[in-house]
C-alpha cells in the first residue's frame, strides 16, 4: 500500500453494521469498494441504494463467499468481514490465505482453538488481522491500558463490569438467537464487548473462572454472571442482563492499589480517581478515529494494531471457560498455566 493508491476492499456481509461502515468509507478518496458478498437480496438492495446516494455505481455482488474470494480476491487489498459469528473463522482464514488483509467484526472467532489456528494462519501468510472491537479501538481504552501497564497505578486488585440491554426482544427471530450461527447469546454478542475490553485492560489470561448463564426460555443465554481470578491474583466480576428495559449501557471499574479507573465496554468514557482525590475525574485522551481509518493507518505502519488477534485469543479462552463452567452448574474451571503466558512483543503492542 502507498499513500496515493486507494485501498481496494471487498465486503463479506452487507447487513446493517456493514452499511454503517460503508457510509463512512464511500466518501473517502483513499478507499475503493470493489465488490460485496451478500446472499440476502434485500440487504444487497439497501447496499446498492447507499452507493447510489453517494453517486457511485452499485458494486457487483457474489452471494457465495468462497466464490467471492476466488473471483474478486486477486483484485483486492483487503476484505471486511461482517457475518454471523460462526462464519468468522473460515472466512477470515480463507481471506488471509488469499493474500488479503482482514478487518474482522466481533467476536473474532467461536473458540480458543479457532483463535490459535487463525493466529497461525496470519503469521504464516504475513497478513494483517484487525478485530473491529470498539473497546480496543477506543482511545480511552488504549489510554487506560497504558496507565495500567505503566505501573503508576499499582497492581490491579479487582475489576467489576456490568452490561445491559433489551437484547432478548431486539434480536428475537434473528440469527443472533440461533446457537449454531451465533455461538452464544447476549454475553457473546453485546456482552462480547465486555469480555474483550476486560481481556484488553487486564493484559493477562484468567487462571480460574466460574459462570452461570440463564436462557430464560430462549435458545441462547440472556443473563449471565461470571467470577474469575487472574494469574496475578486479581479478582474479576462480570454481569450481563439481556432482558433490561429498553436501554443499552455498561460500566467497568478497575481497582488498583493507587487508583480507580472507570470506563465502558465500548471505551466510551474514561475517568480516574487517584489516591487522595475525592472523586472520579475525566482523563484527557486523543480524539476517536473511525474503524476503517484505524485499519488503514495500521496497514500503512503509522500506528500499532490496537485490536490484534492476541486479545481475541485471550477473550476466546475466557469464553471457553465460561461455557464450560456454566455447563457444569457454575463449577470452577481452571485454565492451563501455559495459557496465561503473553509474549513481550504482544504485550507491548497491545499496550501501545
Amino acid at each position: 500500500m502507498t499513500d496515493t493508491a486507494p485501498t481496494r476492499v471487498g465486503f463479506i456481509g452487507a447487513g446493517v453494521m456493514a452499511r454503517a461502515h460503508l457510509e463512512l468509507m464511500l466518501a473517502r478518496p483513499d478507499t475503493t469498494v470493489v465488490a460485496v458478498c451478500e446472499p440476502s437480496a434485500p440487504a444487497y438492495a439497501a447496499t446498492a441504494e447507499l452507493f447510489d446516494h453517494h453517486g457511485l455505481p452499485s458494486p457487483p455482488n457474489e452471494p457465495d463467499w468462497e466464490r467471492f474470494l476466488e473471483v474478486f480476491g486477486p483484485g483486492l487489498d483487503a476484505v471486511v468481514i461482517i457475518t454471523p459469528h460462526a462464519f468468522h473463522f473460515g472466512q477470515a482464514s480463507a481471506a488471509l490465505e488469499a493474500g488479503l488483509d482482514v478487518l474482522l467484526e466481533k467476536p473474532m472467532v467461536m473458540t480458543a482453538d479457532e483463535a490459535t489456528e487463525l493466529i497461525a494462519t496470519r503469521d504464516r501468510t504475513g497478513g494483517l488481522l484487525v478485530v473491529a472491537f470498539q473497546g480496543s479501538l477506543s482511545p480511552q481504552v488504549r489510554e487506560a491500558s497504558r496507565l495500567l501497564r505503566s505501573g503508576e497505578l499499582g497492581p490491579i486488585l479487582n475489576v467489576s463490569a456490568v452490561a445491559w440491554q433489551n437484547w432478548a426482544t431486539l434480536t428475537e427471530g434473528t440469527w443472533r438467537q440461533d446457537p449454531a450461527a451465533s455461538g452464544g447469546g447476549f454475553l457473546f454478542d453485546t456482552g462480547a464487548h465486555m469480555l474483550n475490553t476486560i481481556s484488553d485492560l487486564v493484559g493477562e489470561d484468567f487462571a480460574e473462572v466460574a459462570a452461570w448463564l440463564e436462557d430464560d426460555g430462549r435458545p441462547v443465554d440472556i443473563r449471565a454472571a461470571v467470577m474469575g481470578r487472574l494469574a496475578s491474583g486479581a479478582l474479576v466480576t462480570m454481569t450481563g442482563c439481556g432482558r433490561a428495559i429498553p436501554s443499552c449501557h455498561s460500566d467497568i471499574r478497575v481497582f488498583t492499589t493507587e487508583a480507580i479507573l472507570r470506563t465502558g465496554i465500548w471505551g466510551e468514557t474514561l475517568e480516574i480517581q487517584r489516591a487522595g482525590q475525592a472523586r472520579l475525574r475525566p482523563v484527557r485522551s486523543v480524539a476517536g478515529m473511525p474503524v476503517w481509518e484505524q485499519f488503514l493507518n495500521v496497514r500503512a505502519g503509522r500506528i500499532p494494531n490496537p485490536s490484534p488477534a492476541e486479545v481475541g485469543l485471550r477473550m476466546a479462552r475466557l469464553w471457553d471457560a465460561i461455557r464450560e463452567s456454566a455447563a457444569g452448574g457454575g463449577n470452577v474451571v481452571r485454565l492451563p498455566a501455559a495459557a496465561t503466558a503473553v509474549p513481550e512483543r504482544i504485550a507491548d503492542a497491545v499496550a501501545s
